[in-house]
């Protein structure tokens, strides 16, 4: 069965953000419109513009386009704003009761006996979890001359960054899969440095570590993996975390924590 698509809680906050930006810019710009609508004409082929206000017709020429456009603008915007209202509205009700994990919540919520017996409508976030840590998967290989970096659950890395960053997942208890291949279009295979599941959508999250970022063959390439991931759906701050190091500026192990918090946990 697939999985059913539900937007989580944040989601919609995040849309009722950008609506109610969205209703601020409209409302603005309606302050400054003048009273009166614009009509349209046509005289041997050329459009002509009309402004009507209390029962009155006034032609305006060529150098009012600037109030021709401010009156074109009038009636769209007001559509517009009704609509963002609209459904402002209705996202303020659904969010008065409407928590994440919902459907998954009535299959916990029953007795570890009954739920024996029961076949979930869709499986709890730890089942789809369980199922993808167990999908086998061969990382990138390392090469002979790269030095020897151990998790403190004994897995190998790249870097002493990698390290720090996989023994705070563990530490916080996110699982990830270190290295495991995706494809990206046209390019190929590549190798995230992890990957997760994540909590709230239960898709897969990507997460790079740009170390060299001072480094400008590095830099370049690092940038060309970033729009290949954009072309391929994978958006930073959607379902790709990004975060970076140069020589002089070592990785922020606040942001890590602030990341996992938004995004894993």
């Amino acid at each position: 069965m697939e999985g059913i698509k539900i937007i989580s809680k944040e989601q919609l906050i995040e849309d009722r953000e950008e609506l109610s930006c969205i209703l601020k810019k409209l409302e603005d710009s309606l302050r400054n419109i003048p009273d009166g609508e614009l009509h349209l004409g046509k005289s041997n082929g050329v459009v002509q513009y009309f402004y009507c206000k209390d029962g009155k017709t006034i032609y305006l020429p060529k150098k009012e386009i600037e109030l021709v456009k401010r009156l074109a603008q009038k009636p769209y915007d007001k559509r517009v704003l009704k609509h963002v209202k609209k459904r402002l509205s209705q996202i303020n009700r659904i969010l008065s009761d409407y928590e994440n994990n919902e459907i998954e919540n009535f299959y916990l919520s029953e007795h570890p006996e009954r739920r024996k017996l029961i076949n979930p409508v869709e499986p709890t976030f730890q089942q789809k979890l369980e199922l993808w840590l167990s999908e086998p998967y061969e990382s990138k290989p390392f090469r002979s001359d790269t030095p020897v970096i151990k998790t403190n659950s004994g897995m190998r890395v790249r870097s002493k960054t990698e390290k720090i960053m996989a023994d705070y997942f563990d530490l916080k208890g996110v699982k990830y899969k270190y290295e495991c291949p995706l494809e990206l279009k046209p390019y190929g295979v590549i190798y995230p440095d992890f990957t997760f599941i994540s909590p709230r959508t239960g898709r897969e999250l990507y997460w790079e570590h740009e170390g060299m970022m001072d480094n400008p063959d590095y830099a370049r390439t690092a940038v060309m993996k970033i729009e290949l991931y954009e072309k391929n759906g994978i958006c930073p701050g959607e379902n790709l975390i990004l975060t970076f190091e140069t020589a002089n500026s070592v990785i922020d192990m606040e942001l890590v924590k602030q990341f996992t918090k938004k995004y894993l946990v």
